[in-house]
């Protein structure tokens, strides 16, 4: 049997005893396309109240906030930047284009922007520069950074220590780094994002240790669907999509590891989600 519209089994359909936030949604993926009212309305009756979608290039920045400006059963907000994947494609056409969407209200922080050297996608010193020109949009603009990091912590806490002064908060989305690592995050006061990452057996058994020692007024949540569905999920979905409905799922297993309950996982990263993006409360 199937719940609702037929999209998630019964056994997938969760309710957060708290309301979540999702911080990092790619809404804009294609996949999305044919039913996003439905995947919408899924959130909705999982106790989602807020999205932030993702920006991270010319297309899905246009695309996220486009669907902000919608009647929507979760309030949706976007973020506005370039992926260090794209990085060589940044110019100063596309610093204008993302200055202009950081005027936009809708728009609440600077990225995805960072450093990945686990793939070439783009150089490291392309990477860098365009990094740069991220961080100083965030400390002129003073919103929020929305970072992305992978294989390449010691040149992202080298750049951000050196910009500590000058942007206001930031996170560290989808942190799936080392202990040292993510100590050198949290010694510069960043937040932490947290994914169905830590539900994979093969790469992600770190993260359950590791999100212990996260701070809970540091700790968010977040699905980055339709990537990284949880691995351990009590049923099979058709496809691998992930959806914004599955976060009380994430939430669940966090709480597991930090040994409280799921209504403590949802206000603590709810109100640090809240309080990070300045999304005001609902009605």
């Amino acid at each position: 049997m199937t719940h609702g519209d037929g999209m998630l089994p019964d056994a997938l359909c969760f309710q957060s005893p708290e309301p979540l936030i999702d911080i990092g949604a790619n809404l804009a993926h294609e996949s999305f396309q044919k039913d996003l009212d439905a995947v919408l309305e899924r959130a909705a009756r999982a106790n989602l109240t807020a999205m932030v979608l993702t920006g991270t290039d010319r297309a899905s920045i246009e695309a996220s906030v486009e669907l902000t400006q919608r009647e929507n059963p979760v309030a949706l907000y976007a973020t506005a930047g370039l992926h260090p994947h794209h990085a060589g494609d940044f110019d100063s056409s596309l610093k204008r284009f993302i200055e202009d969407f950081l005027d936009h209200p809708r728009v609440l922080a600077v990225g995805e922007c960072g450093l990945d050297y686990h793939r070439d996608f783009s150089t490291p010193a392309d990477q860098r520069r365009a990094f740069e020109a991220h961080l100083e949009m965030a400390a002129r603009t003073q919103k929020p950074l929305f970072l992305h990091e992978r294989d390449a912590g010691s040149d992202m806490l080298d750049m951000l220590r050196q910009w500590r002064d000058e942007i206001g908060p930031a996170v560290l989305h989808c942190f799936t780094g080392d202990r040292d690592t993510l100590y050198g995050y949290l010694d510069l006061d960043l937040y932490i994002g947290q994914t169905g990452w830590l539900c994979d057996e093969r790469r992600g058994e770190h993260l359950r240790e590791l999100v212990v020692d996260i701070p809970g007024n540091r700790l968010m949540i977040e699905t980055d669907c339709p990537y990284l569905l949880p691995r351990n999920l009590p049923a099979k979905l058709k496809g691998r999509r992930h959806e914004p409905a599955l976060l009380p799922w994430i939430a669940r297993e966090i709480a597991l590891c930090r040994g409280v309950s799921e209504a403590v996982i949802a206000r603590d990263t709810t109100a640090n989600a809240r309080r990070f993006f300045n999304i005001p409360d609902p009605a």
